[in-house]
């Protein structure tokens, strides 16, 4: 029987909860063991316990298909992180940027440098530096331990919600006195929201300030995060239904008028510094063998210092509309953006007609896509995401051939590209044993770097149409695994040992991999955890 569906919020909650659990486990290994009383926030969780929970926790969300798993976007979203993560005060901790599928307006940073952005926040932002800067104060709220200072402070809180309850139970015990106890327990939540909201806001604050500085390191605009804000808050304004009409980013990061002006105020001070510096490079040929250790055969050091694509529609456009059709309806989409293109002439430009041959090609018609991508092409020749889209376009319309050929020469050009490998993997696959070997080969080195399900899965297809059962069988359950779902992985692993054509390295692959998970399925047991793949929380 199929699950109803749960709302966004619902979902999120349940993997934030299964995350938690998960990462208890580990956490509680060793129940001597005291808090450095005197390092307050960075002694409650270790880094890696910190990555193991973010881990257990983005996990599940796939599980529950709330992540916009596309090679693409992921490349795109993680390399605008870390370039904001460099030029943050921690640029050595770890940071992992992942989009959710969720129209909601927000973003939130998990420990362990985990740092999600909704699909509809990065639809309503306007520029790249609109999307960075909400990230930079996501990277803020990690670099100032804000997460482990809140988990201090609900500690804190413990007793006092005890007390609560306590009032409520001695106020019930009068005759009559069912409200007394209703009043005394909504007072002291009351009290410890607010408690919470003025944590909040200051720590909002200090991730602003942090945030802007680590935005305008990274070259972009320091006013964006103030613009942002301000738009939001104007959206707040305009609503009149109460909270029904205040997006969730406000809700979760309360957004005032002092808040704004300091960061205005700052965003000031940094654009004033900005201005002087220089505008051309500071490095010297002549002096620089004299300050600085030789590279071998670089003869002139300005040649490392590189310009910067020119000309073509810019890539954050681009990638906004992708997120737009990959978290959406395509076939609406499709008539989403047609309309508009027919009857709008401001909405006629190249990422809208981008997005609308993804939304086209996603909705069955990959022939129209096609002819719109082409188009593009003449003006932007070259541009290798309209390229991929036009392979995509012709793989779907039937034209093997085309997307054979294009994606090979794409590949040649970037043979570490994951989103040119994945699709031409997929087209080759679709063709016979030979094909197939080629893709499992070209995916195989991609393993090692990967958490992706979708890699995994791909490497599977390709490995069971080139006749290895075997590496397609542990790929499958590696996936799930990556997918939030360790019942299944572990019962597709004992599976596979079964198999008598096994030889000694694929046994010893598929028993370590078993040796890994045990713990981990032994303890989701033990606590009755409910996942997707073991409901009942019981053995399955």
């Amino acid at each position: 029987m199929r699950m109803a569906p749960r709302s966004p919020t619902v979902r999120l909650l349940t993997a934030l909860v299964c995350a938690a659990l998960s990462f208890g486990a580990g956490a509680q290994e060793d129940p001597t063991r005291l808090p450095d009383l005197g390092s307050s926030a960075n002694a409650l969780i270790s880094p890696q316990e910190a990555q193991d929970y973010g881990t257990a926790m983005l996990r599940q969300m796939r599980a529950l298909d709330m992540v916009v798993d596309d090679a693409m976007l992921d490349d795109y979203i993680n390399d605008l992180g870390h370039r904001l993560a460099a030029n943050s005060a921690k640029p050595k901790d770890h940071f992992s940027f992942f989009i959710v599928k969720d129209p909601v307006i927000n973003a939130f940073a998990a420990p362990g440098g985990f740092i999600a952005v909704n699909s509809g926040l990065i639809v309503i932002t306007r520029s790249e530096s609109e999307l960075a800067g909400v990230i930079s104060h996501e990277i803020g709220h990690i670099t100032q331990n804000h997460l482990e200072r809140a988990f201090e402070a609900s500690k804190k809180d413990a007793p006092l919600l005890a007390l609560v309850l306590l009032g409520a139970i001695a106020a019930g015990a009068g005759a009559g006195a069912g409200d007394g106890a209703a009043a005394v327990l909504a007072g002291g939540q009351g009290l410890m929201m607010q408690r919470q909201i003025n944590f909040t806001r200051k720590d909002e604050v200090e991730a602003d300030r942090a945030g802007i500085q680590t935005l305008s390191n990274s070259g972009y605009d320091p006013n964006a995060m103030a613009g942002f804000f301000e738009r939001m808050q104007d959206t707040m304004r305009v609503g009149s239904g109460g909270d029904r009409d205040v997006p969730e980013f406000l809700q979760t990061h309360p957004v005032t008028l002092s808040r704004i002006s300091d960061a205005k105020s700052r965003a000031g001070t940094l654009i004033a510094q900005q201005k002087l510096k220089p505008a051309h490079t500071t490095l010297v040929k002549d002096q620089w063998e004299k300050s600085t250790a030789p590279i071998i055969y670089v003869k002139d050091p300005t040649a490392l210092l590189g310009t910067g694509a020119k000309g073509g529609p810019d890539t954050y456009e681009l990638m906004r509309e992708r997120v737009r059709v990959l978290s959406g309806d395509a076939l609406q989409l499709s008539s989403y953006y047609g309309d508009n293109l027919a009857h709008d002439k401001s909405f006629d430009t190249p990422s809208n007609h981008y997005g609308y041959a993804l939304a086209l090609t996603r909705s069955g018609r990959g022939a129209k896509a096609a002819d719109e991508l082409q188009a593009l092409l003449k003006n932007y020749p070259g541009n290798q995401i309209l390229q991929i889209a036009l392979a995509d376009a012709y793989e779907q319309s039937g034209q093997r051939g085309a997307a054979l050929s294009l994606y090979a020469e794409l590949n040649r050009l970037s043979p570490h590209n994951r989103a040119i490998a994945l699709g031409y993997a997929e087209a080759l696959v679709a063709g016979n044993a030979d094909d197939a070997v080629q893709a499992a080969n070209m995916l195989r080195p991609m393993l090692d770097d990967t958490d992706e399900p979708s890699v995994y899965r791909a490497y599977a297809r390709a490995s069971e149409k080139a006749r290895d059962p075997v590496r397609a069988g542990e790929a499958y359950a590696d996936a799930s695994y990556l997918s939030g779902r360790p019942f299944d992985a572990m019962e597709q692993l004992k599976r596979l040992l079964k198999r008598p054509d096994l030889d000694y390295y694929a046994r010893a692959r598929i028993q370590a991999r078993i040796t890994e998970l045990t713990p981990l399925v032994m303890e989701l047991r033990k606590r009755r955890v409910q996942t997707e793949d073991n409901p009942s929380g019981r053995d399955q």
